[in-house]
């Protein structure tokens, strides 16, 4: 029944996975306090790169970027040295992985950077308190002015370079879940009247101003992006964002990248202004490698994929609670259950 999963997929003319079931990015916190990847962590993505393909927790591409306690970064020299015992132990282990980049915009917080502002589309404050860390309530953000969004740019398109360095065979960009990139994309979030909001050109000019900076410098076949057409995380929904994905979709269509990947953290939400689940949404207008994601298992995943939903299957807190999770699909081994105390352990 699962077959279809263990079947080998071509990303790029360079990359070849050996099945279609993905690690999906898992924030962990278990970075070290000058957010430089562990040996321990090189240990736990080693145990599990029999999947196809691993993706990196999210990793923060320079300091204001930061939200949440303890989470990587890949913008200094040992932080790449980190990533790099990572993905030499991946790698010999004969697994594949990418890194993916992150900056949380108005979720970030002061509190874990010396310099400048928390910066985000628009001066939209995000109600309540940062996980593991409920002292800190969330700021007021500042609009970023476009000298400000050019150095984003920029400053995304060299820590896919630093990932390269490190290693890794490609990167994701994290455009989803309510962080930074997404709130461009949506209309609760981005009340600008610049050349950055109000129309959906406006509002996709720096998600795909990202795309572009990063596929030209590592190429596009490297590149990746993982988006969330319905606002569901730290964004309330607007009909009106339907159109801007719209568009965004037809832009991303005409380039070459090595996958799209849906945020969502249960596919089985529906959107009145998708008509439906924002998967079958993207999968609509979007024709090239898509990697589905949300509550699935290896029954219902391979299923989607037999319907031509997705392509590619990430599975994100099995893997928490099963280093050999894909052992486990292969053989019909005992998936064991996940709960909240594995957060506390890189097993």
């Amino acid at each position: 029944m699962t077959e279809i999963l263990f079947d080998t997929i071509k990303l790029n003319p360079q990359l070849t996975l050996s099945n279609r079931i993905v690690m999906a990015p898992l924030t962990r916190c278990m970075a070290d306090d000058d957010l430089v990847p562990t040996q321990l962590m090189a240990d736990y993505y080693a145990r599990r790169a029999d999947s196809g393909l691993i993706i990196s927790e999210a990793t923060i591409i320079r300091p204001d970027g930061q939200g949440y306690p303890n989470t990587p970064g890949i913008y200094t020299k040992d932080q790449i040295t980190g990533w790099r015992r990572v993905t030499d132990a991946v790698h010999a282990k004969g697994g594949k992985i990418f890194l993916q980049l992150w900056h949380t915009g108005r979720v970030a917080h002061p509190h874990f950077f010396k310099d400048g502002e928390v910066l985000a589309p628009s001066a939209e404050r995000l109600d309540g308190s940062i996980p593991r860390m409920r002292d800190l309530s969330y700021v007021t953000p500042k609009p970023a002015s476009k000298s400000e969004i050019e150095k984003l740019v920029e400053d995304f398109a060299n820590a896919a370079e630093n990932a390269i360095e490190a290693g890794f065979d490609g990167v994701e960009i994290h455009g989803a879940n309510g962080y930074l990139i997404d709130q461009f994309l949506h209309y609760d979030t981005n009340k600008r009247n610049d050349e950055y909001g109000e129309t959906p050109e406006n509002m996709a000019r720096f998600p795909l101003a990202i795309v572009d900076a990063i596929s030209q410098r590592i190429g596009s076949e490297r590149t990746a992006l993982r988006i969330s057409p319905g606002a569901y995380f730290n964004i309330t929904p607007d009909a009106r964002d339907r159109q801007v994905f719209e568009y965004f979709l037809a832009a991303l269509e005409q380039r070459e990248l090595a996958y799209l990947h849906l945020g969502l953290f249960d596919d089985n939400m529906t959107f009145d202004f998708l008509d439906g689940s924002a998967t079958d949404f993207v999968r609509r207008h979007y024709s090239k490698l898509l990697m589905g994601v949300g509550g699935y298992n290896a029954e219902t995943g391979s299923q989607a994929i037999k319907n031509n939903r997705f392509d590619l299957l990430a599975i994100g807190r099995p893997f928490i609670a099963n280093p050999d999770y894909v052992e486990k699909v292969k053989t019909g081994g005992l998936v064991r259950e996940y709960d909240e105390s594995m957060l506390e352990q890189l097993i």
